[in-house]
């Protein structure tokens, strides 16, 4: 995973322009809101990215913890939301030393593409251990294996003309088909599971897991898990 992280690291060209990265982080900040169990709930947000809304999801709970592997972005996450007290900003190393079953909801945005088998099976275990008992895990926008680029590019087209950057959209697709982006996912593998294999996957690490019927993310050829305590060990 360290050559994306790398690339996450760096000045990147996955939002097209501005509004594209304002639309999508006040979407998810507000699905992710929507999974909130109860205001008093503790958060953590696992590979939050940008997080430009944030404030929307700390302010239905008491506690938003968002963790991020690249150093310039949690150096910005950290200046946006300094002054918000129920807001967090953390490395992967830090979340491992955290107390157990102290966090009720986690949530997993388009990170498990970007992890080796071995790497999600460790990531599974440490979410496991810091869910609270009636805790629950959110994985989203794991892709099939028989979805591709060609999946991504219609969906984000369709997102773009909805919300009003279709023409940047169009320009942006053609810089990312000769960006390092690209490259980087032509070099390493993109992780792909079947519905039936995440879920078996989710269970070997201790959850009960369920595909809700919409992805989190703009893709609904992408799936959605939902997971709680139980399953086998």
């Amino acid at each position: 995973m360290d050559n994306w992280i790398e690339f996450y690291d760096s000045a990147h060209a996955i939002y097209v322009n501005a509004r594209h990265k304002d639309v999508h982080c006040r979407d998810i900040a507000r699905q992710i809101a929507a999974f909130v169990p109860h205001p008093h709930a503790r958060v953590l947000d696992y590979g939050c990215g940008e997080a430009l809304h944030a404030g929307l999801v700390a302010a239905v709970a008491s506690e938003l913890v968002l963790c991020d592997a690249a150093p310039s972005v949690r150096a910005s996450l950290a200046v946006r939301f300094a002054a918000n007290p129920k807001i967090r900003v953390t490395a992967p190393a830090e979340i491992a030393q955290r107390a157990e079953r102290s966090l009720d909801l986690i949530v997993v945005n388009s990170l498990v593409q970007y992890l080796t088998p071995a790497e999600l099976e460790a990531h599974l275990t440490l979410w496991r251990r810091l869910l609270a008992p009636q805790g629950i895990l959110i994985v989203a926008d794991v892709i099939p294996p028989e979805v591709g680029p060609v999946s991504d590019v219609i969906a984000l087209l369709r997102y773009a003309s909805a919300n009003g950057f279709l023409l940047a959209a169009i320009i942006g697709l053609a810089r990312t088909a000769m960006s390092s982006y690209r490259k980087l996912r032509a070099t390493l593998s993109i992780a792909r599971y079947g519905e039936s294999e995440f879920l078996a996957k989710l269970a070997a690490a201790g959850f009960t897991g369920e595909r809700l019927a919409q992805n989190m993310e703009h893709n609904p050829a992408r799936m959605t898990f939902r997971a709680r305590e139980g399953g086998s060990r």
